[in-house]
């Protein structure tokens, strides 16, 4: 029950002090001036109520003119397609309005209405009537309503009832209210339109039922068509072990095509169970895809989803990654050698690093090694060093700039690092994963992976980044072969290569098959040959076009004048058929450790070889050589074979693994015998090579090998998934995520193998008796100077008693 009472009380009479009669007169007066102003508060508080209570007659006027005027523009022709239910409201409906208007258009309602509103009524309004109409209506749908029985409640039911206080009835000299009387005008309008197909003909084809429909829709979404996610039955579950094992299984001798058959095996069985079950059922089938790895995981995802259950991560995991499904994608590119060094892992890196940031797709950062000044006399040529890593960032930016011809975007930062002279390669010292930011720490690029954790003691790659793809450059069991106990130290670094690369990579990327099998490894070159060597070669093309002699020497070989890059090789061929290629000349590029041991061998055996002082390969007096002679078999993707025929030249080289990717090239002449080798040289040198084409150009650029990079290191998958991602998040769809939704046996046994490995590279004597550098567990003080790093015992203090 709610009261309104618009009333005034009076305020309590003042009692008068002692005193003279103009100040009782004073107060007196004062008190006056109260009531009255208190009074002109209570008629301002009352129009103002009044004037609210008009407004909303109005804007109820208004609504019901419009619903009236909508109404009269219904046809009555689409009456016929509405179906029972509704013109059974209707019919219900219809005696409805007619009680309303009747009890809005009788006399004594309007009469009562403005009589009883003055400042000393009290408005009651008895709504329990609104009460026993639900419970009555509850009631009614209990008993069914079939029966007919119940009696409806009316809208004379409801009570209005007014209780004056005050002397006196009210005299009926008031009118209807002007909100009132256009009220019953209207009622009175709407009780002409007799029938209920007048009113509501046309409704169901009206385009405000259609968008009241469409909202209401919107409210309640129909729920999707669910179907049932059969368990995973036994071959699959077996399936999934092989396939997780298949690196111990490795280890343990068993190969992987033939684990691959076993898993192939395994889920065609469970595909005809799961499809016989789909037939029974009267299914569809949704086994029909014809890569099993997918459809194993996605079976996998699809059951571990239907349960609800996520992979939290297990104890050697850290799954606190940052999400860049929203962000700019972050590459990190760490390799083992920088400029002014010309070898591979210094003048590849870059490259990569320059064309990945040319798409401005991802930020990239390529780290490199800082080595101190005694180290740099010893590496770099030509006595050059730097005494900072700014002064040294300036001459590789510059260097780059100079055959790329365009302002590569791109972060260079510097990471401690030695240089061993038994090995001839830089070592880390402390831990690499630090230099890049945690904030950054999204994609990695290990250039050369074994080599950069043979002794890494630091936070785990795979923990840190959220992938990690290492490229495999050097074949070093080959090298290590030749060197007193190869075999034993072959088959000891063999193991180290394949336990770090499952330990610390989820992918890795083999240049040829000249390099050992690795856990988790593809073949792909990734390489691209430097634009300038593309633009000499269609100089040459286009000098040729002209009728111009292009190539007016002979035959050349160019590389590090060591035996392992194939002078062994070339001397033994040579010396071999020496009367079968009387006459033939060869000019032979390089500088290295074994230059006078190399020239004393040659000039024993009598062989015509001129030796040459190494230079660049895009240098002019190289380029009118015909024919590239390159006999190596040690090199894993031989750089100066894919720029020698960017220049158009003839290659004769072996037929091995390392050069699968050129056999393609029409100008690529391979050799499997020694007498096989004298028939190619002797072609090479009668005929003039092929022009290349625009498409075999495009295979040997840098645009080419980075997409490459992108399709076998699974970036492109990964950012397409992370894309649908943040897309299906913003439309409110699920995805099926299998990296985090599935634990995985070969995931906690790389786990066990990285803590191994930690344990064994933090102990000094086991580094030591391995061939480590004395002191590179962390960097040391001249390090520090150079770098502007903090001493390691601040960074990683070790607390005790």
């Amino acid at each position: 029950m709610n009261n309104f009472v618009p009333q005034t009380t009076p305020p309590p009479s003042p009692v008068l002090p002692g005193g003279s009669a103009s100040s009782a007169f004073s107060f007196l007066s004062k008190g006056w001036r109260g009531v009255r102003d208190s009074a002109d508060a209570d008629l301002q508080l009352m129009r103002d109520r009044a004037n609210s209570f008009k407004n909303l007659a109005s804007s109820f006027d208004r609504e019901l003119e419009n619903f009236i005027n909508s109404a009269s523009n219904f046809s009555v022709s689409t009456t016929k397609s509405l179906p029972p239910k509704e013109i059974d409201f209707v019919k219900r409906l219809k005696p409805k309005f007619s009680e309303f208007r009747r009890v809005y258009s009788s006399p004594e309602f309007s009469r009562k209405v403005l009589e009883k509103w003055n400042p000393g009524a009290k408005i009651r309004i008895d709504l329990s009537a609104i009460k026993n109409a639900f419970v009555e209506e509850v009631e009614i749908g209990k008993r069914g309503r079939a029966r007919g029985k119940g009696r409806r409640t009316m809208f004379k039911d409801y009570r209005w009832d007014w209780k004056e206080e005050g002397d006196g009835e009210g005299v009926e000299r008031f009118k209807d209210w002007e909100p009132i009387r256009a009220l019953k005008t209207r009622l009175r309008k709407l009780e002409v339109k007799r029938s209920s197909e007048e009113i509501f003909g046309g409704l169901k084809g009206s385009e405000l039922v259609e968008k009241v429909k469409s909202s209401l829709k919107s409210f309640r979404r129909e729920p999707q068509d669910y179907k049932e996610v059969l368990p995973l039955d036994v071959p699959e579950l077996l399936a999934c072990l092989v396939r997780q094992s298949e690196p111990f299984l490795d280890h343990l001798g068993i190969r992987r095509d033939l684990c691959d058959k076993i898993v192939e095996s395994l889920c065609s069985k469970s595909k005809t169970q799961l499809l016989l079950r789909c037939i029974s059922a009267g299914e569809s089938s949704i086994v029909e895809n014809d890569k099993i790895t997918d459809e194993l995981d996605s079976r996998i995802a699809s059951v571990l989803q239907s349960t609800g259950h996520c992979y939290e991560g297990g104890f050697w995991s850290d799954l606190a990654k940052d999400d860049w499904s929203e962000k700019k994608r972050h590459v990190a590119i760490v390799t083992t050698a920088s400029l002014p060094w010309m070898t591979g892992t210094a003048i590849n890196p870059l490259f990569r690093a320059a064309y990945l940031a040319k798409s401005a797709k991802q930020n990239v950062t390529l780290l490199v090694p800082w080595l101190c000044k005694s180290d740099q006399e010893l590496v770099y040529p030509g006595n050059l060093t730097f005494s900072s890593p700014e002064e040294q960032e300036v001459y590789i930016r510059s260097w780059l700039e100079e055959r790329i011809g365009f302002k590569a975007d791109f972060k260079i930062s510097f990471y401690p690092g030695k240089f061993s002279k038994e090995r001839r390669s830089v070592i880390p010292a402390g831990d690499t994963s630090q230099f890049i930011p945690s904030k950054e720490a999204d994609i990695a690029i290990l250039e050369e992976p074994e080599h950069l954790n043979w002794y890494h003691h630091g936070r785990r790659w795979t923990d840190k980044f959220n992938h990690v793809v290492g490229i495999v450059h050097t074949n070093y069991l080959e090298y290590i072969k030749r060197e007193k106990n190869g075999a034993i130290q072959a088959f000891l670094v063999k193991h180290i290569n394949n336990l770090v690369a499952r330990a610390y990579c989820h992918k890795v990327l083999r240049l040829s098959a000249a390099t050992q099998d690795m856990p988790k490894s593809v073949v792909c070159n990734v390489h691209g040959v430097n634009p300038k060597f593309l633009k000499i070669g269609e100089k040459v093309a286009s000098e040729r076009a002209l009728g111009q002699q292009a190539f007016s020497k002979g035959a050349y070989f160019l590389g590090k004048m060591v035996w392992a890059k194939g002078y062994r090789e070339l001397i033994d061929l040579l010396s071999k058929h020496k009367s079968e290629l009387e006459g033939f000349n060869l000019d032979v590029f390089g500088n290295g450790e074994d230059v006078h041991e190399v020239q004393s061998v040659a000039k024993k055996l009598n062989i015509n070889l001129s030796f040459q002082k190494g230079r660049d390969h895009a240098d002019d007096s190289l380029h009118g050589y015909k024919v590239f002679i390159n006999p190596s078999v040690s090199d894993v993707l031989c750089t100066a074979t894919a720029e020698a025929l960017a220049m158009g030249k003839f290659v004769v080289c072996a037929n091995h693994p390392s050069n699968q990717f050129f056999r393609s090239f029409p100008n690529c002449l391979t050799y499997k015998t020694s007498e096989d080798f004298v028939t190619k040289v002797k072609e090479a040198l009668a005929n003039e090579p092929r022009p290349l084409t625009p498409g075999e150009r495009y295979r040997l650029s840098w645009e080419a090998a980075t997409h490459r990079f992108m399709e076998y290191s699974d970036l492109d998958s990964l950012l397409k998934m992370e894309q649908g991602r943040a897309e299906s998040t913003k439309s409110g769809s699920k995805v099926i995520m299998k990296s985090v939704s599935m634990p995985s046996l070969s995931e906690i046994v790389d786990g066990g193998l990285a803590f191994g490995h930690y344990c064994f590279t933090g102990n000094e004597i086991l580094r030591l008796a391995t061939g480590a550098i004395p002191g590179t567990r962390d960097y040391d003080k001249e390090h520090c100077k150079d770098l502007h790093l903090l001493p390691p015992q601040v960074e990683n203090p070790v607390y005790g008693w």
